[in-house]
């Protein structure tokens, strides 16, 4: 399958590849967005806290941690496409057939620019929506993808809520990538607390737990 590169906007040089406030759970029929809709898994960092081997990479119930996130948007089944973000670690040798990977060559300067990419590659794709979620969330499943996705199109900012608590993954819409962050750890976080009017949520089965250490891949591996 033929390559796409290119200058991403802001300085993000990205490359596809053919490898506020809760306002209540929504409720009501699902719908396929308008313009396109495309998943986006953050897998550029670093693993800092992790120890010398990326946690990305690390076995997790007999698979790398990242495969499963990313499996877990492809069962979704509602992506026009299925992207990657990628950074410090070469992930070309982990990740499943059927994904397109985007290069951050920002990285380093925190999960806002991976953000910020993933939301550049969804612009040159034509989507409506991206909807974003981590690598090293592995207790995500891929119903919550599907909720988060298909929520009512009239919500700018549509997030998952495992028993009232907000985590990933998260839907942005087209008119408000413009505003989000462009650097630093907090990705959407900022958009979502300086515009509680425009964010939404969605109950999900499963848990956005984090790995973050090799503690925490002992004790839920």
């Amino acid at each position: 399958m033929a390559d796409v590169s290119g200058a991403g906007l802001r300085g993000l040089r990205f490359k596809l590849s053919g490898s506020g406030a809760v306002l209540g759970c929504l409720t009501g029929a699902m719908e396929a967005p308008e313009g396109g809709i495309v998943a986006a898994v953050l897998a550029a960092g670093g693993s800092s806290r992790f120890g010398s081997d990326s946690k990305l990479v690390a076995q997790f119930r007999g698979e790398p941690m990242v495969s499963i996130a990313v499996n877990a948007a492809l069962a979704a089944g509602c992506f026009d496409h299925v992207l990657v973000v990628t950074g410090a670690v070469d992930l070309s040798e982990t990740l499943p057939a059927g994904v397109r990977t985007v290069f951050n060559e920002a990285w380093a300067t925190g999960q806002a620019s991976s953000v910020r990419a993933a939301a550049d590659a969804a612009r040159e794709l034509g989507a409506a929506f991206v909807v974003i979620g981590l690598a090293d969330q592995p207790f995500v499943e891929a119903s919550a993808w599907h909720a988060v996705a298909m929520g009512p199109t009239d919500v700018p900012i549509l997030v998952a809520s495992y028993e009232g608590r907000r985590g990933n993954p998260v839907r942005l819409r087209h008119d408000v990538w413009d505003d989000l962050p462009e650097e630093g750890d907090e990705g959407a976080r900022v958009l979502i607390r300086s515009n509680p009017g425009l964010v939404s949520a969605v109950a999900c089965s499963g848990s956005a737990i984090d790995i973050d250490t090799q503690e925490d891949l002992d004790r839920w591996n």
